[in-house]
């Protein structure tokens, strides 16, 4: 097996730009847009907290993952980390955000903590789990090979 990158190639533009232009744009206008009754003023600072807050829990701690044969690569594009099979406890999916984020969980922390959260490749599919959890867990021994798992 080649190295592959499991990884969307949108995740740089999702990790760093996204966050800093809405955040930003949404900012600003909050802080600055002068029409509309007080109140209005008001809901656009809640959606800005609440938006600002989801964006950094979700997409601000993305990584990019590749894999070969015999280990993962992590990276957070600053720092690039090796991490075996064999560390893997544990592979999810979150399908309920629209990025359908997969998080590796390890035995033991590495220098990015216990677990590491990525965007896979964008597939069209409904509610059902992207081929690399399942992949992901094979390789780490967590199910049987063969094994169906949803």
């Amino acid at each position: 097996m080649q190295e592959r990158t499991l990884s969307s190639a949108w995740t740089f533009w999702t990790k760093f730009l996204f966050p800093a232009i809405w955040i930003l744009g949404f900012g600003y206008v909050t802080l600055f847009w002068s029409g509309g009754p007080p109140e209005t003023k008001f809901v656009f600072l809640v959606v800005w907290i609440v938006g600002t807050t989801s964006i950094l829990w979700v997409y601000v701690g993305l990584k990019r993952v590749r894999m070969d044969e015999q280990q993962l690569y992590v990276s957070n594009y600053i720092q690039e980390i090796h991490i075996p099979f064999s560390a893997i406890t544990e592979v999810k999916q979150n399908r309920w955000i629209n990025s359908r984020p997969i998080t590796i969980y390890f035995r033991d922390a590495t220098q990015f903590g216990d677990k590491v959260t990525f965007m896979p490749k964008q597939r069209i599919q409904f509610w059902s789990v992207d081929p690399v959890v399942n992949e992901l867990k094979r390789l780490a021994g967590l199910v049987a090979p063969g094994a169906d798992i949803r």
